[in-house]
């Protein structure tokens, strides 16, 4: 079945890769995934499996037809062998520890480096940051050999040669401080600019060091760019990189990503190299790659095989079925304090460090405050981080670093770090209610088990939760555990001292929390964060988590607008009469289509028939419509 939607994907490039006139024409083969633009073209397939296709240009029939596949090299240390820098080779083997290459650094680092483009399809947690920091930074070199060496000559804030865009704020974040430590001992300057943070500190810290290398979101530098005050330009630009491209377009950067193109100088005069890296290949990330490759002078590159093991089939997962709402708080700090038990009677395993996943802004902070708070009493619990949109890019930054360095830790998220974040040694990433969709699952589930190292999958759910959660999830290995007592524990008919001691210490921290925390809290699950859960009983399940967690008599109220939003009929919600300023009960009356979740930072979900799902490059599979409903 993989091989075959393999096939079909290299069907749909080809057609979609050929459609611009005067471009050379497709051919795939039989285990090609993407076949390239060729006229005279030749392509070898090395045992490895990677699948690379060359492109010669139209115009040059005096090219040897068979040209020998050149050399890999797997080693860092071997880099020397492609002309890259000693001080670069340095920097990597000695200053970061890297010894073996990835497949996908293997496969694009010397395409790179002799100027070619590339697209390359790999699977996030494989090295794709140093795959393009390497040739873009050696290339940088190579056309100012004076910044081989640091240098107190100032750049200038009009000196950028290349420019890595990336989806997000962490992860461009994360991409210039790798850029930073591989450039450390050149002459090349490295700036990121990402939303969140003060554009004007940013220009000022550009203005006095200069720019040679810039990574950015793409919104910022649009901003940037379009901006003629910002001093921010690029005449001479000689690389484009465009990381996690099908990320981008699946949060909507479409535009900003056109935009910017047409404010970099145009390639028939300056000529730019452009390296494309995706996880996926969907058709609108295939329009791009026809959109800025040079077709008579690039490489495919494709390191996800059809025999791919994918990681969130290599990483036990279980679920919980929890009562209720209520019951979830508690459990997942029974759950926690069950895997710090079990790390320290047993010293080979890791140290307890997990990403707990929720579905709205709302709730990260509303449980990153209730743990912090049961964190001052229990010592035994590890330091407690949070990331989220209402954060500053500072207080995002500084709490992911310190996730990053620390052995053991908890940090509460949204969908923001699901993909594509680096997050070294994490043992377990916990799901607290249902993600948007498959995929958003499987995501989060790559943050865990990476490098080789041993992971866990745990998703907590309420019980109202659990059809949506077989129609969402089938095919995986999924099974159901139930030795966590707080899951079922009755909490409207249990007595205090009944109740599992992790109950008692949720409900002191909850009732502490500000009201602010729980109303918006509240008010956050009225929004789409539940999927395709039903409505009522998401309203019937805050209001018994707003009594029985929070110590409210009522529910918080809610605005007339965002009653408005909810489907007709819903009962038991608390209206907040704006022209009285008092609080009376609805009777759930009111039309209107359901809203949205409330996260900002959650990829949207768009839709996709399943001939397209099939049609799509790499190992994991898609949804489809038939598949049966999971049994967990």
């Amino acid at each position: 079945m993989m091989k075959t939607s393999l096939m079909r994907q290299a069907a749909v490039c080809r057609a979609a890769l050929t459609s611009l006139p005067g471009r050379a024409t497709f051919r795939a083969s039989p285990a090609a995934a993407l076949a390239l633009p060729r006229s005279s073209a030749t392509f070898y397939r090395p045992s490895t499996f990677l699948i690379r296709f060359y492109a010669t240009e139209q115009a040059a029939p005096s090219r040897e037809s068979n040209p020998e596949p050149p050399t890999l090299i797997t080693r860092f240390e071997d880099l020397h062998t492609l002309g890259v820098n000693e001080r670069l080779i340095q920097s990597i083997t000695k200053g970061m520890r890297y010894e073996t290459m990835t497949e996908v650094q293997s496969m694009t680092i010397n395409p790179a480096l002799r100027g070619k483009d590339v697209v390359a399809q790999a699977k996030t947690g494989t090295g794709k940051t140093l795959a393009f920091l390497v040739p873009v930074i050696q290339r940088i070199i190579e056309a100012q050999p004076e910044l081989e060496r640091p240098s107190r000559k100032r750049a200038t804030a009009d000196d950028i040669r290349a420019i890595v865009i990336s989806p997000t704020r962490e992860l461009a974040e994360q991409i210039g401080e790798e850029a930073r430590k591989l450039a450390r001992n050149t002459g090349v300057r490295v700036q990121t600019a990402v939303g969140g943070t003060q554009k004007n500190a940013m220009l000022r810290k550009t203005r006095a060091e200069g720019c040679h290398l810039l990574i950015a979101t793409p919104g910022r530098l649009n901003d940037l760019l379009s901006d003629p005050t910002s001093g921010i330009a690029a005449p001479r630009l000689a690389a484009l990189v465009l990381d996690e491209a099908d990320r981008m377009l699946e949060v909507g950067f479409k535009a900003e990503l056109e935009s910017i193109v047409s404010l970099l100088p145009d390639r028939n005069t300056v000529p730019r190299q452009t390296l494309l890296y995706s996880a996926t290949l969907p058709k609108n990330v295939v329009n791009i790659a026809r959109t800025y490759i040079n077709p008579a002078n690039f490489e495919f590159v494709q390191t996800v095989r059809p025999d791919d093991t994918p990681t969130h089939e290599r990483v036990p997962q279980f679920i919980v079925p929890c009562r209720g709402f209520e019951n979830l708080p508690a459990t997942l700090l029974e759950l926690v304090r069950r895997e710090l038990k079990a790390s320290y009677e047993d010293k080979t395993k890791m140290p307890l460090k997990t990403i707990v996943f929720l579905p709205t802004t709302a709730s990260v902070v509303c449980y990153a405050s209730m743990f912090r708070r049961i964190a001052y009493q229990d010592k035994d619990l590890p330091p407690i981080y949070d990331i989220h949109s209402k954060l500053s890019q500072f207080e995002r930054s500084r709490n992911s670093d310190n996730f990053k360095r620390a052995q053991s830790a908890i940090l509460f998220s949204s969908d923001v770090t699901a993909r594509g974040m680096d997050f070294p040694n994490v043992s377990h990433v916990i799901q607290v209610h249902l993600p948007s969709n498959r995929d958003q699952y499987i995501h989060r589930i790559g943050r865990t088990g990476r490098a080789g190292k041993e992971g866990q999958a745990w998703l907590l759910v309420s019980d109202i939760e659990i059809p949506a959660a077989r129609d969402m999830l089938p095919g995986l290995p999924i099974k159901r555990f139930t030795e966590l007592s707080g899951a079922v524990v009755d909490v409207k008919k249990a007595e205090e001292s009944e109740l599992p001691k992790e109950f008692v210490d949720i409900t002191n921290a909850a009732q502490k929390l500000p009201y602010e925390i729980i109303s918006e809290t509240y008010r956050s699950f009225l929004g789409g964060a539940l999927g395709d859960t039903d409505r009522q009983d998401v309203v019937n399940e805050i209001n018994s988590m707003a009594k029985h967690t929070f110590g409210l008599e009522e529910p918080p109220a809610i605005s007339p607008r965002l009653l408005a939003n909810l489907p007709r009929g819903i009962k038991g919600l608390r209206l907040a009469d704006a022209n009285e300023g008092r609080f009376r009960n609805s009777i759930g009356n009111r039309g209107g289509r359901f809203g949205g979740r409330n996260e900002r930072d959650a990829a949207p979900r768009k839709p996709r028939d399943a001939w397209e799902a099939m049609e799509m490059a790499g190992a994991q599979e898609k949804r489809r419509p038939t598949r049966a409903r999971a049994t967990f």
